[in-house]
């Protein structure tokens, strides 16, 4: 079956070039223009992926995020901006937005970080089928850092880390191999499954929110940049 994807978007031409554009690229679409009615669809048929608009009258693309997180939905969600401020971007991640595409984009990059966020999706329910919960669990630490895969849930000491999706993965993966430098293209390749190339600034922002959620007064950092290579995990 086609992946359904709710896309919400209230400029007309974008709109309907990204209906057809995802159309043809195999997607099943609904397209609403505001966020009452990607609420009131998202409710009465969920979708396997949402595209929101971030600047929509009304309810806005944030919004929509909120309120779905809220309900304990965790649909993908790409948001589409046209900030470019990292402020901005952290404002769509701290709603519980997935990842973001910044406007004017190209198409191919959409599609792109559509097919990494449903490849993400897929493997966690695959993941759910194999593997039960047990009494020893199946948790992993590091540096001070506890988290159960399982359940997606991540401490530093007795402290539980709201995190989403993407800020999850990017977590475990460094916990998982810590004290070994990560590159650049290799983060890209294991959490969105495409190399955005040296300009696109997406990982630095991840992780710079990422260490605002760990990072706590008086204690050293645990995630250490590695200047034009990558980024590490380790306690000095």
């Amino acid at each position: 079956m086609a992946p359904t994807v709710l896309l919400a978007e209230d400029d007309r031409a974008i709109r309907h070039a990204l209906e057809r554009a995802l159309t043809l690229e195999g997607y099943a679409v609904t397209a609403v223009a505001d966020g009452v009615e990607a609420l009131a669809h998202a409710h009465r048929t969920p979708p396997d992926v949402l595209v929101l608009d971030v600047m929509m009258p009304g309810i806005d693309g944030l919004q929509v995020c909120r309120v779905l997180r809220a309900e304990g939905d965790r649909t993908p969600i790409l948001m589409l901006t046209a900030l470019v401020e990292t402020a901005d971007r952290i404002a769509g991640l701290d709603a519980g937005a997935d990842d973001y595409v910044v406007k004017p984009f190209d198409v191919e990059e959409v599609f792109a970080r559509l097919r990494a966020l449903l490849r993400r999706t897929a493997n966690g329910a695959a993941m759910d089928v194999r593997e039960k919960p047990s009494a020893s669990g199946r948790q992993i630490e590091a540096a001070g850092l506890r988290m159960d895969p399982q359940a997606r849930r991540a401490w530093r000491g007795g402290r539980e880390l709201e995190l989403t999706r993407t800020e999850f993965e990017l977590l475990e993966l460094l916990v998982r191999n810590e004290g070994i430098v990560l590159d650049h293209s290799t983060i890209y390749d294991r959490i969105w499954g495409y190399d955005f190339g040296p300009g696109s600034k997406n990982l630095a922002v991840y992780v710079g929110y990422l260490r605002r959620k760990l990072d706590e007064p008086g204690a050293a950092p645990l995630i250490h940049t590695v200047r034009g290579v990558g980024y590490v995990l380790r306690e000095d």
